[in-house]
């Protein structure tokens, strides 16, 4: 199946000349086609629209519109399959990449990622898997999640859609747990794991894990600070 798959188109959008010529050298280097570069967001959103790259490579902090703009225009357009964006920033813990991750961006890179980290987020991203784990979206959601905010990806979906197992594994999950984790716990087969987290997010329309964990937070399942 891989060995049919097309090669891996991307958008690299950063208001910095260096980064993106840097960039574009590594991915160029391992079979990846860059179809576009972009120096703000609005550029990026035409370029997305033009190329249709599998991901985008999305800076948040660009003139003219933003990367979390950018990244809810391009998603907005793309549907479920369409095209996937991963966030770079400076800084790990920041509340930019929160809702960036809430507009629906799959997952951050740190600008000094190594070649080979990038190459394989990627190709990660393109397979349809979310490039962080669980733990590290936790980490984020309980330092800037407030119950004031916009609820943006828990919008019209509802949970009664879930079975009684399925909530229990979209609670599990929120928390940090891989799919082998959860079979562990719940004593079934990774492969039956796998099909109720395939299940949680057909029936959420959720692109990833990524996104699970925040709706998880959003609708209260769970709530920063605390348990499943």
């Amino acid at each position: 199946m891989t060995t049919d798959q097309p090669p891996l188109r991307a958008v690299i959008a950063d208001d910095q000349a260096l980064v993106r010529t840097g960039f574009k050298m590594i991915l160029a280097a391992d079979g990846i086609e860059v179809t576009a570069e972009a120096a703000d967001g609005a550029e990026a959103v035409a370029a997305v629209r033009r190329t249709r790259p599998d991901v985008v490579l999305m800076d948040i902090r660009m003139p003219e519109m933003d990367g979390i703009e950018a990244t809810r225009r391009i998603l907005g357009d793309a549907g479920p399959d369409g095209t996937r964006v991963i966030i770079l920033t400076t800084y790990d813990l920041d509340h930019y990449v929160y809702a960036a991750l809430t507009a629906g961006a799959s997952g951050f890179l740190l600008k000094d990622v190594t070649p080979e980290h990038l190459v394989s987020a990627l190709r990660l991203v393109r397979s349809g898997d979310a490039l962080l784990a669980p733990t590290i979206t936790r980490r984020l959601i309980e330092r800037f999640a407030r119950r004031d905010e916009p609820q943006t990806i828990a919008a019209h979906r509802d949970l009664s859609d879930l079975t009684p197992r399925e909530l229990e594994v979209l609670r599990l999950l929120a928390t940090g747990l891989s799919n082998a984790e959860l079979a562990s716990r719940l004593f079934l087969s990774p492969t039956t794991v796998k099909s109720h987290v395939g299940r949680i997010l057909s029936k959420l329309d959720l692109r990833d894990r990524v996104q699970a964990v925040v709706f998880a937070y959003e609708t209260g399942l769970i709530t920063p600070g605390g348990g499943a």
